[in-house]
């Protein structure tokens, strides 16, 4: 086995043959689902663009580095997932570093995109809440990310843990793509971030249905998605994180 391979995966015992299919397929489909929800959602502002020239979107050229190289991530997990229902594991290993290194550059774009974006005058595009405040939510989102990325690539030997850990490390970027649906933001954090909620229930019913129990990742992982929610909210108010976001956006200009 490669060890360094970030969405590594292992054979299953025979008898688990069947339950084995099964789970690759609910896997391979919550990709594929979410790639449709990214490719929904920023359509307008990044992936059909040119059809929409009166559509707000972001000008600077980093936020086009960003989409395509977030993309790719989406990509990538609809590959590496359709690569392990084939059994074509060995591919699925080669492949899997690239995975690590997109992490540490979606980490280092999604900070500096998001702070770009709260240190213009006029903040994140079509967002009606202080850019100071609104930042507190990319910045748990590139956080989150990070460390279930991180928990992944430390689990890479226990398949179960470790493909959990990434489809929530991806689960936890879909917010932004839903915001962008039309009329969802019109109901602000509730609306956005309850759609995006439904994936982990549909990964706590799979193990309901395949284990008779939440997996351990799915509780512990959900969880701290689900809490975050309101945290980033009243974090975003308070005066420490004021002084924060104007520190780091200076970073930037």
């Amino acid at each position: 086995m490669n060890s360094s391979a970030p969405f590594d995966v292992q054979a299953s015992p025979p008898h688990l043959a069947i339950g084995t299919l099964a789970e690759r397929r609910f896997f391979g489909a919550m990709a594929w689902a979410m790639l449709v929800v990214v490719f929904i959602g920023f359509s307008r502002s990044f992936f059909l663009r040119p059809l929409f020239p009166d559509h707000a979107a972001a000008s600077e050229t980093i936020f086009f580095v960003h989409g395509a190289v977030f993309a790719a991530w989406f990509v990538l997990l609809v590959v590496q997932t359709s690569l392990v229902a084939n059994e074509r594991i060995g591919v699925h290993r080669r492949i899997g570093p690239f995975g690590a290194l997109l992490a540490v550059a979606m980490l280092v774009l999604g900070l500096w995109g998001s702070l770009v974006a709260a240190a213009r005058p006029e903040g994140f595009v079509a967002v009606p809440v202080p850019p100071l405040q609104f930042l507190a939510i990319p910045i748990f989102d590139v956080g989150l990310f990070t460390v279930f990325v991180a928990l992944a690539l430390g689990q890479r030997r226990n398949p179960q843990a470790h493909k959990r850990w990434m489809l929530l490390a991806t689960i936890n970027l879909l917010a932004a793509a839903i915001a962008r649906w039309p009329g969802v933001l019109d109901y602000g954090p509730p609306a956005f971030w309850g759609l995006t909620d439904l994936f982990i229930v549909a990964l706590a019913l799979w193990d309901f249905r395949s284990r008779g129990r939440l997996h351990p990742v799915t509780l512990w992982g959900g969880l701290a998605i689900i809490l975050s929610q309101p945290l980033r909210m009243v974090l975003a108010g308070t005066d420490g994180w004021d002084a924060f976001a104007r520190w780091a956006t200076g970073l930037v200009g």
